[in-house]
C-alpha cells in the first residue's frame, strides 16, 4: 500500500522508471523475476518450466491412480465373495 515515492525514500532507489520496472517483473513472475538472470537465464527458465511439467503429470497420475483404484476394488471384492 505504499507509493513510488515512499518505497523509492525508504530504499534509497534514485529512479522511479527503474522502481516501476522491478515491481512490472515481481507481479509478473514474483521473486524468479528479481533475480540476475544474467548468462543462465536459459537455465533458470527451463528449470522452472520442467518442474510445473513434473507438478502437472503428477497431478494426473494421483487422479489416473484414484480411478484406477476404484475400478479395481469392486472386482477384487467379487473374486473374494466367490
Amino acid at each position: 500500500g505504499w507509493t513510488y515515492r515512499r518505497i523509492m525514500e525508504h530504499l534509497g532507489i534514485p529512479d522511479r522508471h527503474r522502481l516501476k520496472i522491478w515491481m512490472k517483473k515481481y507481479k509478473q513472475l514474483g521473486e524468479f523475476g528479481l533475480m540476475d538472470q544474467r548468462g543462465r537465464r536459459e537455465e533458470y527458465i527451463d528449470q522452472d518450466r520442467y518442474v510445473q511439467k513434473l507438478k502437472r503429470e503428477n497431478s494426473m497420475l494421483k487422479k489416473c491412480l484414484k480411478i484406477w483404484m476404484q475400478e479395481v476394488q469392486p472386482v477384487s471384492i467379487q473374486r473374494s465373495n466367490r
